[in-house]
Formats: structure tokens, sequence, C-alpha cells
């Protein structure tokens, strides 16, 4: 009668250790879906960020001018300078030698680089993110004390990108690119625990070595001279290629003494899957500046991984479909003097939400993972020499999805 009695008394106690269990594990696993969805919104956008830097190098960033030989070439033909029509147009009618500011706000919108036929442009780029998420476990009382716990999760990440540009110019109609980045990451993780308590504050760094991120090349084509009434006008076509380090079965370690706490073992560099890139930009001189604009769609294939899950010791085999987006900017141009040239310009990305399926299930929507990246971009060109350029520029994130900021400097030579 003693045994009988005592199993049933502490019946009660174990089904409250197990509903304990599951609340704690329900906690969990939503700390790590968070996680991973904020780490996931950050490579999108610092992605996209350095494919945007790509493609307004191609498209919108001011170079160096042609050589002496382009320009005399440049100055016998009637049909190439009388397309501008007026102001800065009237300029290159008038002078067989433009300033150099003059002929690069030309260039700026067109991607086009004068004259010549073959450049190289390193470059490097540092992006900053900063984003906190304060998480309320309780209710509000008297509509004034919240009672209850608090937690509060902040994410601060680094980002280098050195990359190498090549484009070739074939009968100043075609362009074609290629553009290969090396990617630097760090990411520190800081939690004050479920509690919000000081005891429990923890702080992780998170580094990933230098490595290859993707590859992208491009073709650009000038189906349009700026004549009075029409802009210059180029299409072009871009495919990014999944080289970098994709970030799907990157496990999720928990930080001891606090339970709120779990980083990513490793740090992507690339999205992992194919996309493909369409676009025009256009350009029209209105004396005495330069107006351009741009508009694309990226097309994210689907990507067949190993292993997508978060979990360590857990592999779930599944496909991957990123968000597909909008991309558009517009801005202006103006020469400073003879070699300096200005650029301000506003671009937004706007992107649908990412879905993943694992084997056997149906296909899940990421919730968060939508995003809407605006920036107010800032630039400049000077011209060094005949066949360098410096171009620093500056983006600075208006949306919450977007980068805090990011600078870069370029510095493309002409051959």
């Amino acid at each position: 009668m003693i045994g009988v009695s005592s199993v049933a008394f502490a019946q009660p106690e174990e089904v409250d250790l197990r509903r304990q269990l599951e609340e704690l594990q329900k906690r969990y696993e939503a700390q790590q879906n968070a996680l991973m969805i904020l780490e996931q919104r950050i490579r999108q956008v610092e992605g996209r960020r350095a494919e945007a830097v790509a493609e307004a190098n191609q498209r919108n960033v001011p170079v160096s001018p042609p050589t002496q030989t382009a320009q005399s070439t440049q100055s016998s033909q009637p049909t190439q300078t009388a397309r501008a029509g007026s102001g800065y147009g009237e300029s290159l009618k008038e002078s067989s030698e433009p300033a150099p500011s003059v002929e690069a706000l030309y260039q700026e919108a067109s991607g086009f680089f004068g004259g010549g036929t073959f450049s190289l442009e390193p470059g490097i780029t540092y992006s900053h993110y900063d984003t906190r998420q304060l998480f309320l476990n309780g209710f509000l009382a008297l509509d004034a004390i919240f009672l209850g716990n608090l937690g509060i999760d902040e994410i601060n990440a680094d980002t280098f990108t050195f990359d190498l540009t090549g484009r070739y110019n074939w009968r100043q109609r075609w362009q074609f690119d290629a553009n290969i980045p090396v990617v630097y990451r760090q990411t520190t993780y800081q939690s004050a625990g479920a509690g919000g308590s000081s005891a429990e504050f923890s702080e992780e760094k998170v580094t990933g070595d230098p490595r290859l991120g993707d590859i992208s090349v491009g073709v650009a084509y000038k189906f349009l001279d700026e004549s009075p009434g029409v802009p210059d006008a180029v299409a072009s076509l871009r495919v990014r290629m999944p080289t970098g380090k994709d970030p799907y079965g990157i496990k999720l370690d928990t930080v001891p003494g606090n339970d709120n706490l779990s980083v990513p073992e490793d740090l992507p560099t690339g999205n992992g899957v194919w996309s493909v890139t369409p676009g025009i930009s256009l350009v029209k001189t209105v004396d005495p500046a330069v107006l351009f604009g741009n508009l694309s769609y990226t097309y994210h294939l689907e990507g067949d991984f190993s292993d997508i899950s978060p979990q360590i010791g857990v592999k779930v085999p599944g496909k991957v479909q990123l968000g597909n987006y909008f991309q558009l900017g517009v801005g202006m141009a103006f020469a400073l003097n003879e070699r300096m040239s200005m650029s301000m310009s506003f671009s937004e990305l706007i992107s649908r939400s990412s879905r993943i399926r694992p084997d056997g299930s149906g296909w899940q929507t990421v919730n968060g993972s939508d995003v809407n990246a605006a920036y107010f971009n800032l630039g400049a060109t000077f011209a060094a020499t005949d066949r360098l350029t410096v171009v620093p520029s500056l983006a600075i994130g208006l949306t919450p999805d977007a980068p805090d900021f990011s600078v870069s400097v370029k510095f493309p030579y002409y051959y």
C-alpha cells in the first residue's frame, strides 16, 4: 500500500516536470528560429548591397575619361558628339578634350567607360549592421506596469568585401564584366537572458575567415543614344553563381549559462543559390546636372541542399527558395571642377519572403524574411590620371532592414 500511494503521489510532479520541459523546448526552438531569420536577413541585405554596388559601378558610378586617342576619335565623329543636344553635350561639341569630370557624368549612368576597351577595378566595401529586439513574456498591469520576464537580443555585424571587377567594352554598344568578391565577416551576439538580469548577460563573437563570395558576370547593351527628348538607355543582364559558403545547415550552439542565446558555428559568404537579374538604366542631361535612374528584378532559382536544419545532431535535407526582389534607384550628378564630380541618389530594395521545404513536407514560409531596404547614397569621382580614377561612396540605411551604413572605395584603371 505504501508503494502504490507513493507512485500515485509522484505522478502530478512528473506531469508538471514534463510540461516545463516542453515549454523550455518550445522557447529554445523559437529562439533558434529568430536567430536564423535575423542571420538570413543580414546575409540577404549584405549580399544584395554588395551586388547593388557592383551593378552601380557598372551602370551609375562615374569613371575616368577616355584616352587622348579615343577623345580625338570621338571629336572626329559628329554623330557621336551631336547626340548630347545641350548643356554638357554642348561642351563636348565645342572641345575635343572635354573636362574629365564632364565626361565622367555621361559615363556615370550608362556604365560604359568611354573609348577604352578594357578596365580593372579593385575595391573595398565596409558595411555595419546593428539590430536590437526586445522580447516580452508577461502582461501590462494598470496600463503602465509590465509584470513578467524581459529578453533583450542585439546583433552587430561587420562585413568587409574585397572585390575585383573586370570590364570589356566592344564597339561602344556592348559591355561584358565579371566580379570576384572575397568576404570577411564578424558578428557579435548579445543577450540579457530571459529574465533580463545582468547576471545572465552573454556576449559571443563569431568570425568568418576571408573566403570567396558569390561570383557574378554580366552583359550590358546600349540601345539608345541621348538626343533632345530621348535619354541614353542601357539594358543589362547579370547572373550570380553560388560560389561562396552557403548559410544552410550551419548549426546553432547554445551559449553556456544563457539558454536564451544561440549563435551559429560559422558565417556564410554567399546565398547558396543561382540568381538572374535583368535591368535597365536611363540617363538624361539637364544642364548643369545629369539625371539617372535604374530598375532591376532579381529571380532566385530553387536550391537543393543536403541539410537545412540549424539544430546540432539533426540533418534535414530539403529545398530553399529565396525571395525574389525589385530594386530601383534615382539620382543626379554634377561636376565640381575639371577633375571632380559628385552624385547623390536614393535606392530601394523590396523582397518577398523566402521559403523552405524539408524533404517529405510542404513549402514553409520563413516568417520575417521579407525585406524593404532603402538607402541614401553619396558618391564622388576624382580623376587622378587619364587612366586611374578614385571613386569613394557612402550609403546610409533608411529602414531597419538596411545596413546602418556602407562605405566603399573603388579604383578603376583603364587600358
